[in-house]
């Protein structure tokens, strides 16, 4: 009986374990794809359908590509995006005269 309650306790530390990697994953597509879709919409000037399509598909690419990732993966690929944004951000504000 006690092995039965083990292997149900390790299944679900396991189960939580990936459901909130998945979460991760998909919060991370999420604020990406948001992003893009952010970036596309003031560029192109494009309607509501094709703001959240451009959000869905970065959403999908994300968790596609990032699936085989571990929890240390995704969090540097975070770490790596936040740094980019804070470029982004240190070029628009020293840009001159943009």
């Amino acid at each position: 009986m006690s092995n039965f309650i083990s292997n149900a306790q390790d299944k679900v530390k396991f189960s939580a374990n990936i459901l909130a990697l998945f979460m991760v994953r998909l919060l991370t597509g999420f604020f990406i794809g948001l992003t893009l879709a952010l970036i596309g919409q003031e560029v192109i000037q494009y309607g509501w359908f094709s703001f959240v399509l451009v959000i869905l598909v970065t959403t999908g690419l994300i968790i596609r590509f990032s699936r085989s990732w571990a929890w240390t993966h995704v969090l540097i690929f975070n770490l790596i995006c936040v740094l980019i944004g804070l470029l982004l951000r240190m070029y628009i504000l020293v840009a001159p005269n943009a």
